[in-house]
């Protein structure tokens, strides 16, 4: 079974500044004009190290942080996290999990697995910039298939901060060894987690790295859609026209119309491929219908999101989806833990 274990959280003295200014999302949604911003926003945020001019860069900004006391090395602990937010759909939630060091094994292990594809240049870019500072920056989101093994302590939070409109709160544990039921899921992260993977190939001492493990029976944890914009079609799908979105359904919108297709694939993300291969995502459906009703885009398709058990059906049978399937909302927010190796 999957261990949980401990670990020596580094995390932001009080003296680096308000919390707010020193978190951010994770790497992979950023984009330049957000980067800048939260570079801006404090000397010491958390994008210096994620999103770094160079690899260089974030190892000197990290151990300058050590040396200064803006970062302290916490006691061996697991933390409790919750985050509170409101969904794409508009419902207030509650998602609950807990941090701590997982060992990193290789896919063919069977002990953690993936349920996406990865790209190889995003990758080495990650791999320079933990070689670089010796640290893991962000956590990976993982999920597992049981009743949490601990509960949250009766006190104040000791971490507490809202970003994107997401509230964050996370308690420290005693700390304990939890085993987990495996196998665990990849929910985010699939490319720090074969980023930990190579480095502890070069590393062998590098053997655990950083995560967030959420049960599948935790009644916050949900999973939402990722639709599609298409440019351009390369063949149009066959559908009967609609009045209005059939959120039963893989729907296609073109031309102000909406048509609900028929699809024997069990994917919607997958079924759409067939029609285009060129595609860009959003998860706000009315913003897909806008890009197509302003001329940018020809159509859309209003994907269905999967359930959890048809994601970890896809693990299990060694299959991976396509990009952009799952869109596993909030994020976990950037900078309030780091792992150093």
């Amino acid at each position: 079974m999957p261990t949980l274990s401990p670990f020596r959280a580094l995390r932001f003295d009080e003296s680096a500044g308000p919390l707010a200014d020193l978190v951010a999302p994770p790497y992979d949604v950023i984009g330049p004009e957000q980067r800048q911003e939260l570079l801006d926003a404090n000397p010491h945020n958390i994008v210096h190290l994620t999103l770094p001019e160079s690899p260089e860069q974030a190892a000197e900004a990290l151990a300058a942080w050590r040396e200064e006391g803006v970062l302290r090395e916490e006691e061996p602990a697991l933390w409790w996290i919750e985050q509170d937010y409101q969904g794409p759909d508009g419902i207030e939630r509650s998602r609950e999990g807990v941090a701590g060091s997982i060992e990193v094994t290789p896919y063919s292990a069977g002990q953690v697995l993936p349920h996406e594809r990865t790209h190889a240049d995003v990758k080495e870019g990650r791999l320079n910039i933990v070689r670089a500072t010796r640290t893991q920056l962000e956590p990976i989101f993982l999920l597992y298939d049981g009743d949490p093994p601990v509960s949250r302590p009766d006190r104040d939070p000791d971490l507490d901060v809202e970003e994107g409109r997401v509230r964050t709160r996370m308690w420290k544990l005693p700390p304990q060894e939890l085993e987990l039921p495996g196998p665990l899921l990849i929910a985010d992260g699939h490319h720090r987690y074969e980023t930990a993977v190579a480095f502890r190939e070069e590393h062998p001492e590098a053997t655990h790295t950083f995560a967030v493990l959420v049960s599948t029976r935790s009644p916050g944890l949900e999973i939402f859609p990722t639709h599609r914009v298409v440019p351009a079609l390369e063949s149009g799908p066959d559908g009967m026209m609609t009045s209005t979105w059939d959120e039963d359904a893989l729907a296609f919108y073109c031309q102000g119309n909406f048509f609900r297709v028929d699809s024997d694939d069990e994917l919607d993300a997958r079924a759409v491929e067939q029609y285009a291969s060129e595609v860009e995502y959003t998860p706000n459906a009315q913003e897909a219908i806008e890009a197509v009703d302003s001329g940018m885009y020809e159509a859309a398709f209003l994907v269905r999101a999967p359930t959890v058990e048809q994601v970890a059906e896809f693990a299990k049978r060694g299959e991976t989806m396509p990009a952009k399937s799952t869109f596993f909302y909030p994020k976990l927010t950037s900078g309030l833990l780091l792992y150093p190796i």
